[in-house]
């Protein structure tokens, strides 16, 4: 028996756990896959934002390495809970995808007075309303296919989606726009996977080493402690985007009214990632007054 993966059971997640076992079979590594399903998979018929908080995607797959029923928890970092539970360490981050959204459908400019996007992301419905306030903003749950089939459909003029699950999935084609990340900026760890392994095991985490990107590791890490610091209160959409250049991360930072009225950003720059994430979300949330934002609570 190999090294036992975690994963969700749609087909976007079995993709990503599939590249994860392919790049372990290059080192001659051995692998299969322990399909589990989540609060969030199971729940389709509520708003993602009603269903109480991070990690409705992950929890469940977290578990399931806790309990040693897998060995590694294979995430889409986007997913993640702000903490890593007892017991579990991020281990690898391998190297990024296109972290952007994008526009299936129609580009913001095709898109008329009053035109319809659907996104189950607050963060994204707040960002469109910033720029279009003119747009209605329906609610989309479903997996990346039903999403992309319903652009065009039932009224919906657009859909919002991750520049690298259209990758990952062939259909990078369908882009109708690639959105600014300087103004759109992304939700943290998007276009990320994240591996997480026991805190005890080694021989696991040994065997994903040469997985791991470091450049990939450190912009999760700054993105991760920007979303920590803002901590469980944090009910308004944010988003985090860390680069690196000229031998330093730069991490950009934004809150957001949930309806587009006002918003807070700043961007910082350095080497320690843990201290850049957080002093990018202190800025925004006391400095910035990004507290008082509506929809804030403590």
């Amino acid at each position: 028996m190999g090294i036992r993966l975690a994963t969700r059971r749609s087909p976007l997640a079995l993709l990503q756990a599939r590249y994860v076992q392919e790049r372990l079979l290059a080192l001659d590594v051995a692998s299969e896959l322990v399909l589990v399903e989540t609060h969030g998979d199971l729940t389709t018929d509520v708003a993602l934002s009603s269903l109480g908080g991070q990690g409705v995607f992950a929890v469940e797959v977290q578990r399931c390495v806790l309990r040693g029923a897998a060995d590694v928890a294979v995430h889409s970092a986007k997913d993640l809970p702000s903490t890593t539970p007892e017991g579990l360490a991020l281990t690898c981050v391998p190297e990024r995808r296109d972290p952007v959204d994008v526009l299936v459908g129609r580009s913001l400019v095709g898109l008329g007075p009053g035109a319809t996007v659907a996104t189950g992301s607050p963060r994204r419905r707040a960002l469109l309303l910033e720029r279009r306030p003119d747009l209605n903003i329906v609610e989309l749950r479903g997996n990346m296919a039903t999403r992309l089939a319903s652009a065009g459909q039932g009224g919906v003029d657009a859909v919002v989606a991750a520049a690298a699950a259209l990758e990952r999935l062939g259909e990078s084609s369908r882009t109708a726009e690639r959105l600014d990340p300087e103004w759109f900026v992304p939700q943290v760890g998007q276009g990320s996977l994240a591996l997480e392994t026991r805190c005890d095991d080694d021989v696991t985490a040994l065997a994903l080493a040469p997985l791991n990107d470091l450049d990939a590791f450190e912009v999760l890490t700054a993105e991760r402690a920007f979303l920590r610091e803002l901590g469980a209160g944090c009910s308004v959409p944010a988003g985090a985007y860390a680069t690196w250049g000229a031998g330093e991360l730069h991490v950009a930072g934004l809150m957001i009214a949930y309806d587009g009225s006002r918003s807070v950003r700043h961007r910082v720059s350095g080497r320690d990632p843990q201290a850049l994430g957080h002093e990018l979300a202190r800025t925004l949330r006391d400095d910035l007054d990004g507290a008082s934002l509506r929809g804030w609570r403590e």
